[in-house]
């Protein structure tokens, strides 16, 4: 799932940032190292989010440059209520991928500007994909992490995923005037409107298939992926799982779909308004 590996970004020259150091191995460590310039220094490790792809690697990289990481908090840190609740409540199965031990030496918020020599990052609160990710602006440039990736859409899996959170960042990048997304993995994204157009109508779309399945009856997640994903290979209906569920807590909050007996993994959703398929 993490295409053709991590993407760590270094900003500035002489005295740099790294962004997403990336997986805990000696060869990813070895070539950032080898990145650098003679002489070079980093002033600031600053992860996207605590997924063991993009941070496991910060305290080798940090101990090796003398470096702090910075990141919005622990993995579990920036859920909504609705998502703390529910996990509370006992919801599991998310967590793909979390750096449980991630600890960065210093907190982001929303709008803080991390600067170096010749360079300054404006951080962007961006939950979704996970509760505490952050995108980061280096002028028309956005680092992306992996709310918006350019080869698919992130996974979102709760109580650690949310798609409402998800889509609200997605609008929320989507009134900024990007000349192009530097994402996690993948390449460069040169079109950020369009990209970030194409990712909100697949979640609309999807959406608008959960609603059009369950117009035929109540059906159990599991039967949902069979009818709304049967295009997509069976590998990856796990995955479809996660993302289709994300959908159904929303709509549930919406009050577009129930669930029974409580809302679960193995709970039967059905419309609130029998015979409605489509969003108005």
């Amino acid at each position: 799932m993490t295409h053709t590996g991590t993407n760590t970004w270094i900003v500035g020259q002489g005295t740099v940032a790294v962004i997403d150091p990336g997986p805990a191995l000696p060869a990813h460590l070895a070539a950032i190292l080898a990145a650098l310039s003679p002489h070079e220094t980093v002033s600031h490790i600053l992860v996207t989010h605590a997924h063991a792809d993009h941070s496991a690697l910060a305290p080798a990289l940090a101990k090796a440059v003398s470096a702090p990481v910075l990141a919005f908090g622990p993995a579990t840190s920036g859920r909504s209520a609705r998502m703390a609740a529910l996990a509370a409540g006992g919801l599991a199965g998310g967590g793909e991928g979390l750096d449980h031990g991630f600890a960065p030496d210093a907190l982001l918020t929303d709008g803080q500007v991390v600067q170096g020599t010749g360079w300054a990052l404006t951080v962007l609160h961006t939950p979704g994909h996970i509760g505490g990710h952050l995108c980061l602006a280096l002028g028309a440039q956005l680092f992306t992490g992996d709310h918006v990736m350019g080869w698919a859409p992130p996974l979102v899996s709760p109580p650690d995923g949310d798609m409402a959170a998800y889509m609200a960042s997605l609008h929320r990048m989507g009134a900024g005037n990007w000349g192009r997304f530097l994402p996690g993995h993948g390449d460069p994204v040169e079109d950020p409107a369009t990209r970030l157009a194409t990712l909100i109508a697949h979640r609309q779309g999807r959406e608008a298939q959960i609603l059009q399945a369950l117009s035929n009856g109540p059906l159990t997640l599991a039967a949902l992926v069979s009818t709304v994903y049967a295009d997509t290979a069976p590998a990856l209906h796990p995955a479809a799982m996660r993302n289709a569920l994300a959908h159904l807590i929303d709509l549930t909050d919406r009050h577009l779909v129930m669930a029974s007996p409580t809302l679960s993994p193995a709970a039967t959703f059905v419309l609130t308004s029998p015979g409605r398929g489509t969003m108005a």
